[in-house]
């Protein structure tokens, strides 16, 4: 499916899109009708829990979904959101269709009805999903050896890497410094999948930190 833009400018801000995905996943048939249960944005595209019943209360039948226990079906959706020339645009995904798109947050993952077939679109874009939230989220001073070597843009390679920061004028944007060369290097969040803890900063701060720290996890 292609783009969909709006011509009339009015959707301009955060608040704005939220009421255009709100209104497109509400809608009513002579049968069923489906509202929005949540909406997430991650960069520029939206996830959305929407949930299906039928108006005269029996349950939904549907071929890739469980019915839930109250007889309504709630399934994932992906909308891409762009502005082109002060338009705003969407491109809209069931899961079902294998989204490429896969960051919604696992609290939206779990309002969702079971699927029937584990080996569907829907089920490995469930999963990606929550490969994608359990990538670690570092704290200044961790020392973390990656799950591969990563190469660098003059041909070396890293692995081993501690958490930190350098500043942008008033900003402080994360980045990494390299083990064997000392170097800064900017990482991805998807490069940090897999990768491994060695060292943890809140447990550097003294031996009694640290012994205490351990024994909590």
């Amino acid at each position: 499916m292609g783009w969909l833009f709006y011509t009339d400018r009015r959707v301009k801000s955060y608040a704005d899109e939220k009421a255009e995905i709100t209104r497109l996943c509400t809608f009513e048939s002579d049968t069923r009708k489906t509202e929005l249960v949540k909406a997430c944005k991650v960069g520029s595209t939206w996830y959305a829990a929407a949930k299906v019943t039928n108006l005269d209360g029996t349950p939904v039948e549907d071929a890739t979904y469980v019915t839930d226990p109250d007889g309504s079906i709630t399934f994932g959706a992906v909308f891409l959101t762009r502005y082109d020339d002060g338009c705003w645009g969407y491109k809209d995904m069931e899961e079902s269709a294998g989204p490429n798109e896969s960051r919604a947050p696992l609290g939206l993952i779990e309002l969702l009805s079971d699927l029937k077939d584990p080996d569907s679109y829907a089920q490995d874009w469930r999963q990606r999903c929550r490969d994608w939230a359990s990538i670690p989220d570092y704290k200044e001073g961790d020392k973390i050896r990656l799950a591969t070597p990563v190469t660098l843009t003059d041909g070396s390679t890293c692995q081993i890497v501690t958490a930190t920061h350098y500043k942008r004028g008033r900003q402080k944007r994360r980045c990494y410094r390299i083990e064997e060369t000392g170097g800064l290097v900017r990482l991805s969040k998807a490069t940090l999948a897999g990768s491994e803890l060695l060292s943890s900063a809140k447990g550097a701060a003294s031996p009694v930190l640290a012994e205490y720290l351990a024994g909590r996890e």
